[in-house]
C-alpha cells in the first residue's frame, strides 16, 4: 500500500503552519468554539432558560428557512473537478443573494404567527430580528468557497476568528447592558456583517456584482441532493426542538436546547470543523483517482471513533459538576439530557466525517438516503417514546436514528471503497 501524501499530523513547523496545514482548521475550531461557547455559556449563566428558548424559537426559523431553500451550490463549487469561472461565480452571487433576501422576507411576514405558536408573548421583534441574518450570509462573495476549494485555511481561519470574535465581544457587551435575548442576535449580526465585508475585501477571484442566473446549470445534478439532504435534514435536526417547543413552551425548549448545544460545542462542532478540511482535502485526493482518498479516510475515521468514546464516558461522569460549575442551579434539570446528548453528539461526529468523504467522491446521494433512513425511524420511535418518557424519549429516539443514519453511511462507504478496488484491480 502505498503512503498517503498528505498526513494526519505533520512535525515539520513549516508544513505544521503552511496556508493549506490543517493546524489552521485546528485553531479556527478551538477559538471560535471558545468563543461561541463562552457566549452561549455566559449569556445563558445570566439570562436563564427562559430567555434561551426564546432566542432559540428565532435561531430555529431561521435554521428552517435556509434548509429548506438550499441551493448545494457552496458543495459543488468546492468539489467540481474544472475550476468556476469569474461569470459563474457571479451567478452563484446573485443566485445566494436573491435567497437570503427571500427568505428575510418570508420570516418578517411569518413572526406573528410563529410568536403565537410558541407561546412567546412579547417576543415578535426577536424574530424579526432574526430574519437579518440569512439576508447578511447571502450577500458574501462567493470567493470564499473557492478559498475552501483550493485549501486555503489559514485565510479561512482568520475570517472566522474575526467574526467569532465580534460576534462574542457585541453579544456580551449587550447582555451586561440589559438587552436580553436579543443579545444574542445582535452579537450574530455584527458578526454575519463581518464576515460577509471581509470575503469581498479579502479574498479572491471576486464575482462581477451584478444580476446574472445562468452558467451554473451543471452543478445541478450535484446540488439537487445537497438540497434534499437539507431538507431531510431540517426534519432531523429541528424536528425534536419544534416539538419540544410547540408542546412545552420556551423554558423547556431552553433547559433542551442548552443541553444540546453544550454536547454539541464539546464533541460535534470539533468534527464538524474537522470536515471543513477534510471536504476539500478528500476531493482533492478524489481527483488524483489512485485511491488515498479512502485510506485517508480510514485513517481519520479510526483516529476519531477512538477519541470518541473516551469523551463520552468521561461527559458522563462528570455532567452534574459541569452543569453546575458552567451554567449554575437553574440548569440543573437538563443533566440528564446533557447525558444522552453526548451520546448522540459523538454518532454526529462520526457522521460529519461520512458526509465529507462521500460528497467529496461524488456520491452525496448516499448521505440522503441514510438521512431519509434516519426520518423512518424517528416517525416509528418518537411518537411512542415521547408518550412514555416525555422530553427524553425524545433525545433517546434521536439517539436510535442518528445510529441507523451512521451505519447506512459506513456501509455505502465499505462497499464503494471495495467496488472502486475492483475496478483498480
Amino acid at each position: 500500500m502505498r503512503s498517503i501524501r498528505v498526513p494526519l499530523v505533520s512535525m515539520r513547523p513549516a508544513s505544521a503552519f503552511g496556508g493549506s496545514a490543517a493546524t489552521w482548521v485546528l485553531i479556527q475550531q478551538v477559538l471560535v468554539r471558545g468563543l461561541v461557547a463562552v457566549k452561549f455559556l455566559a449569556i445563558g449563566r445570566m439570562l436563564g432558560p427562559a430567555a434561551i428558548g426564546s432566542v432559540s424559537v428565532a435561531l430555529l426559523s431561521v435554521a428552517i428557512a435556509e434548509a429548506l431553500s438550499d441551493t448545494g451550490l457552496a458543495q459543488a463549487v468546492v468539489q467540481a473537478k474544472s475550476t468556476p469561472t469569474r461569470s459563474e461565480l457571479g451567478a452563484v452571487w446573485t443566485t445566494l443573494t436573491a435567497r437570503g433576501a427571500l427568505i428575510a422576507l418570508l420570516l418578517v411576514a411569518l413572526a406573528p404567527l410563529m410568536n403565537a405558536q410558541f407561546h412567546l408573548g412579547g417576543s415578535l421583534a426577536l424574530l424579526q430580528l432574526a430574519a437579518a441574518l440569512p439576508l447578511l450570509r447571502g450577500l458574501a462573495s462567493p470567493a470564499y468557497f473557492m478559498v475552501q476549494r483550493e485549501r486555503r485555511f489559514q485565510q479561512l481561519a482568520g475570517v472566522e476568528i474575526a467574526a467569532a470574535f465580534a460576534d462574542c465581544a457585541l453579544g456580551l457587551a449587550a447582555a451586561w447592558a440589559g438587552a436580553g435575548a436579543y443579545a444574542v442576535l445582535l452579537g450574530m449580526m455584527v458578526g454575519e456583517s463581518l464576515k460577509t465585508g471581509l470575503t469581498w475585501t479579502t479574498m479572491s477571484p471576486r464575482p462581477p456584482v451584478r444580476l446574472a442566473w445562468h452558467g451554473i446549470g451543471h452543478y445541478v445534478n450535484f446540488s439537487r441532493w445537497i438540497w434534499a439532504g437539507s431538507v431531510v435534514n431540517l426534519l432531523l435536526n429541528q424536528f425534536d426542538k419544534v416539538l419540544v417547543a410547540k408542546l412545552l413552551g420556551p423554558v423547556a425548549l431552553g433547559a433542551y436546547q442548552m443541553s444540546s448545544k453544550l454536547a454539541q460545542m464539546l464533541l460535534a462542532d470539533a468534527a464538524i470543523a474537522l470536515g471543513q478540511y477534510l471536504f476539500p482535502t478528500f476531493s482533492a485526493h478524489y481527483r488524483r483517482e489512485d485511491g488515498s482518498a479512502t485510506r485517508l479516510f480510514m485513517r481519520y475515521f479510526a483516529v476519531i471513533s477512538v477519541g470518541l468514546v473516551v469523551v463520552v464516558l468521561v461527559l458522563r461522569l462528570t455532567a452534574g459538576p459541569l452543569f453546575m460549575l458552567v451554567l449554575g442551579p437553574a440548569w440543573m434539570s437538563a443533566v440528564p439530557l446533557f447525558r444522552i446528548f453526548v451520546i448522540n453528539m459523538a454518532i454526529g461526529a462520526e457522521i460529519a466525517i461520512l458526509v465529507a468523504y462521500l460528497r467529496a467522491v461524488g456520491a452525496p446521494k448516499a448521505a440522503t438516503q441514510a438521512s431519509i433512513l434516519q426520518v423512518i425511524v424517528l416517525l416509528i420511535i418518537v411518537p411512542p417514546a415521547t408518550h412514555w418518557w416525555g422530553v427524553t424519549g425524545v433525545a433517546w429516539g434521536m439517539t436510535a436514528g442518528l445510529s441507523v443514519s451512521a451505519a447506512w453511511m459506513l456501509y455505502r462507504t465499505v462497499l464503494g471503497a471495495r467496488l472502486a478496488a475492483r475496478a483498480a484491480t
